[in-house]
């Protein structure tokens, strides 16, 4: 009895394909990508690109959750690792100089920039929604050192976590205009000289 194999089989390997479409969207953005740019990126046709993910958008959406994975975990490492929320910001921001500068990537967060002038609000809600899930982790380990009495500050959680996240979105910015990791390495250590002066317990006077 002989067998068949319905279809034909994938004649490229889908995982390199789809860090060459991440690359791609990291580099010019969404909007500025077209399906053109995909298949001579990706070394495919068309049809392939179809029949393997979907639609541009379908595409994007995995080419992101792919870039989470590889290259934008150090945020949560930082937060699981680091002892204090402080020390969790300040190695995110430290940690983003070195990322969003890599010589081997596309400068900047991929996250922050692909859906700058997009027409698409599929789009710029999925990135939106993953900025703001960063936020929450930001405020949910600040507010754990304040009930903890590590932290003591007037300000609440969410204003301190939009503090870094802003910070972040300038960095990342600032990395795709040229900015060299010394120069963000910089920012980053005046951002936490600025949390440092005006989140720490005021001890009173010196005396």
């Amino acid at each position: 009895m002989s067998t068949t194999t319905r279809g034909r089989p994938r004649s490229f390997d889908r995982d390199a394909a789809l860090n060459k479409a991440i690359r791609l969207f990291w580099a010019r953005g969404y909007e500025a990508t077209s399906i053109g740019d995909l298949t001579t990126a990706m070394g495919i046709g068309a049809p392939s690109l179809y029949a393997a993910f979907g639609d541009k958008a379908t595409l994007f959406k995995e080419a992101v959750k792919s870039f989470g994975a590889q290259y934008g975990n150090f945020i949560e490492r930082a937060l699981t690792e680091a002892a204090t929320a402080e020390a969790a910001m300040r190695r995110t921001l430290h940690e983003a100089a070195a990322e969003y500068t890599r010589s081997d990537c596309p400068r900047g967060c991929l996250v922050i920039s692909a859906g700058l002038n997009t027409n698409s609000g599929e789009v710029a809600d999925l990135l939106g929604e993953l900025r703001s899930r960063n936020l929450g982790l930001f405020a949910e380990r600040i507010q754990a050192d304040m009930d903890a009495g590590v932290l003591v500050t007037d300000d609440d959680a969410p204003t301190l976590a939009r503090y870094i996240g802003t910070v972040l979105q300038g960095m990342s910015h600032a990395a795709r205009d040229g900015a060299s990791r010394a120069e963000l390495e910089k920012v980053a250590e005046l951002a936490m000289y600025g949390w440092g002066r005006t989140h720490q317990k005021d001890d009173g006077p010196a005396r």
